[in-house]
């Protein structure tokens, strides 16, 4: 087994990490930027390395300062996290180049589900479904255009190296398409540096659903059932689930089986998780591939019963897949949700320092958080300050234990959506689990949904 890993992230997910390689008896290395000195993963690492200021890419982002921090520690893995470099081929290149494991997929891969437009010709050409759309990156408008009458409006533009809604854009008729691709080409240099997009039918009323990978060095692949992800704002997940209140047994056993013959196909190694659309007609599309661990990994945990982040690192170092698909049995229910430092209302990012904080517990309550009373949430990085899990025997019970929780939730000194999510669960259409993508929209357009919100933002303690 590794002796060392350097984690080259921060805040809760490098807790997660730190842990997880505690319990497999391997030393950890936490890096860290000048702002966050006093972070708990700091403190719980076993040594720690300063590797730049607070801008990300002067730290974070800084593949130098994090191969010199694992050199001089003499680390012999490195554990992206998710987010940062996690889905970087040239930092895994360059780990792998200097002997240090990168715990992730091979880098081929990395670089291949990396690009959206090369990652639909993959999936295509190994057995997944698609929505119509353009097989290639888009020249300009004018062919964007063509795409979209061959295909029928609505269309979607989306960024071919993007993610998190950023280069994004619904185009419902063809006199607003020009400008929908200027914009959307220039959300994407600005957050890519690449301007590539692509088009595909959209739409209306989709259900996202994510079918959890993992592939070990010898060729053995399974999946671990589906998360449900639709509860989202811009494209922004907020309250994800486990199972999804509307797969079959059948449609998830047909989603499972696809997505691990299309990753046999493609030789995937480590964790991942493939990403789909659900239509109205219970027809499901790939959308497109995370090669990391994801944030909502832990629902996926509670009702398998199986360390992610465990077996990622087994993974990594070469050792086979302790299960087999008949091993992995689905039981309960599971819910996250993303605890963040911004208005309710607004979902503007509130940073500042916490002056009160007590965090929920009981049976079947999970909290990942790095957060701490006197802890300062900073505005150089993602507003993400907790992930709030619970387990019950079934999804009715789920959805209480997590209201149950959330009402126990404090944090003062800074506004959190604590009460958001207390008004989603509250909604009839998620307690029957009869919601799409545009859930949070009509929440915040519906008269009930604003009552609600401002009346949990009252009782919020």
């Amino acid at each position: 087994m590794f002796k060392k890993v350097l984690i080259a992230n921060r805040g809760e997910i490098a807790l997660r990490v730190i842990r997880a390689c505690r319990e497999l008896g391997i030393a950890t290395v936490a890096v860290h930027s000048t702002a966050d000195s006093q972070a708990l993963h700091v403190r719980f690492a076993d040594e720690s390395v300063c590797i730049g200021p607070p801008p990300s890419k002067e730290s974070y982002l800084n593949i130098p300062q994090l191969l010199s921090a694992a050199e001089i520690t003499r680390a012999d893995a490195i554990h992206p996290g998710y987010g940062f470099l996690s889905e970087n081929a040239e930092f895994a290149e360059v780990c792998e180049s200097c002997k240090i494991r990168f715990i992730g997929p091979r880098p081929e891969m990395l670089r291949l589900m990396g690009n959206k437009v090369r990652a639909r010709k993959a999936a295509l050409e190994a057995g997944m479904p698609l929505l119509p759309g353009s097989p290639h990156v888009l020249k300009d408008a004018r062919e964007a255009e063509a795409f979209a009458k061959e295909i029928g409006f609505p269309v979607i533009l989306k960024a071919a190296a993007g993610g998190g809604g950023k280069g994004m854009k619904i185009v419902r008729e063809p006199s607003v398409l020009a400008q929908a691709f200027s914009t959307a080409a220039a959300e994407a240099v600005a957050s890519f540096n690449n301007g590539d997009l692509y088009i595909e039918r959209y739409v209306e009323k989709p259900r996202h659903i994510e079918i959890q990978i993992a592939a070990d060095e010898h060729g053995n692949i399974i999946h671990l059932g589906e998360r449900e992800c639709s509860v989202q704002r811009r494209h922004q997940k907020l309250i994800e689930e486990s199972p999804s209140p509307v797969l079959t047994p059948e449609l998830r056993a047909e989603m499972g089986r696809v997505s691990v013959e299309a990753m046999r196909k493609l030789r995937y190694n480590n964790v991942g998780t493939i990403e789909y659309l659900l239509d109205e007609n219970g027809k499901f599309y790939f959308m497109e591939m995370n090669t990391r661990i994801q944030v909502e990994h832990p629902v996926t945990e509670l009702v398998t019963g199986v360390d992610l982040v465990r077996e990622q690192i087994r993974m990594a170092y070469g050792h086979p897949l302790r299960f087999k698909q008949e091993d992995i049995q689905m039981r309960g229910a599971a819910i996250e949700c993303r605890v963040n430092a911004e208005d309710p209302v607004t979902f503007a990012p509130w940073p500042g320092k916490i002056t009160g904080y007590s965090v929920p517990g009981g049976y079947g309550v999970r909290v990942d958080s790095a957060a701490y009373e006197n802890y300062t949430v900073l505005p150089h990085y993602d507003s993400l300050l907790a992930k709030l899990i619970v387990y019950a025997e079934d999804r009715p019970t789920a959805i209480r234990r997590m209201q149950r929780a959330l009402s126990e939730y404090v944090v003062e000194g800074i506004r959190t959506n604590i009460p958001f999510h207390r008004a989603a669960l509250a909604e009839e259409s998620f307690q029957e689990g009869n919601y799409d993508t545009r859930f949070v929209e009509r929440l915040l357009a519906s008269e009930t949904g604003t009552h609600r919100l401002k009346k949990a933002i009252e009782e919020t303690p």
